[in-house]
């Protein structure tokens, strides 16, 4: 079974916009984070792994040499001819006007780049950031802005140490909106003292405000976070798999058919992975996840929505 048929997914969505592959290759542009340097706190979320991922210990390659790389990869894997730099590591938005400019130009005069998702903080996105996105967007490029929400319950948000509420949420949103730009919304399923029905108010929310595209994410357990710390005295114990693929099937449910899920699942590296084990197996999540919307209804349906009539072809 195809998840495609189930699920607006991002790389549907792409084809049927552009009529060919679309695939995201993702950028660390060496940013840092407001909640890391001191400005809103110091050592990032407790999920967040600081000694793998600290602009001190990490010096990523040159743009233009991580986007060919990652192109190369794609194309070998799909014949896909058509990119979205993805600036993905870190809050991609946290510089100066001129220097973010710079390296988005740079991404965008890759050969067969015509996107930006860029991936940041409800915090961080000033006016003038949001004005050069949109003229980005007013040149013909497929443009993202992807915020980190993660939960709509600011108790959580504080709980993770995030340094930011749903308020600055709600107004990044609307800041973005009025500027016409597709905003994906980041939704971590599983976080501290959350239940299933944290999930549901979370999107219920969410969907309220209005949005574009949204990615769920399990949260998993990796080295070198206050995280690890507390799951090692038994102080947090992560979802199984089948309960993830279920309450996220239950999300996609409830989403209406136009939203675009630019993911489902997120898995770690093996040798950053603590917990749970199956956050290393990407496929069979998916696999699950398309089997139960197969059985139980596909996205809209807890709306009254029928599945549009997808082809067998549809990535």
């Amino acid at each position: 079974m195809i998840l495609s048929r189930y699920v607006n997914t991002f790389g549907r969505a792409m084809t049927e916009r552009y009529g060919a592959r679309v695939h995201k290759v993702t950028v660390d542009a060496g940013f840092t984070c407001p909640n890391r340097d001191g400005t809103k706190g110091r050592g990032g979320c407790t999920f967040c792994n600081n000694t793998s991922f600290s602009p001190n210990g990490r010096e990523p390659a040159p743009i233009a040499t991580q986007i060919a790389n990652g192109r190369d990869v794609i194309a070998r894997r799909t014949r896909a001819q058509r990119f979205i730099a993805y600036f993905q590591a870190y809050t991609n938005t946290y510089d100066d006007p001129a220097v973010l400019q710079q390296r988005y130009d740079l991404a965008l005069s890759q050969p067969g780049v015509i996107g930006l998702a860029v991936g940041t903080r409800p915090d961080c996105v000033p006016p003038k950031v949001l004005d050069m996105l949109a003229c980005y967007r007013d040149r013909g490029f497929e443009v993202w802005l992807e915020l980190g929400l993660q939960s709509a319950f600011d108790a959580t948000l504080e709980r993770v140490n995030r340094g930011h509420g749903f308020a600055e949420y709600r107004s990044a949103l609307r800041a973005a909106h009025s500027r016409q730009l597709q905003v994906c919304t980041h939704l971590i399923l599983g976080l501290p003292g959350e239940t299933t029905a944290h999930a549901h108010i979370t999107l219920d929310r969410v969907l309220d405000e209005g949005v574009e595209g949204l990615k769920l994410h399990p949260l998993h357990v990796v080295k070198g976070t206050r995280l690890a710390l507390g799951w090692r005295r038994g102080e947090y114990s992560p979802w199984s798999e089948e309960h993830y693929v279920q309450v996220a099937a239950d999300l996609v449910r409830r989403t209406p058919h136009e939203v675009i899920f630019h993911r489902l699942t997120g898995t770690a590296s093996a040798n950053l992975l603590l917990a749970p084990g199956w956050c290393g197996r990407k496929w069979r999540v998916l696999n699950g996840l398309t089997n139960h919307l197969a059985a139980h209804g596909a996205q809209g349906s807890a709306l009254g929505q029928r599945a549009p009539d997808i082809g067998a072809s549809t990535p």
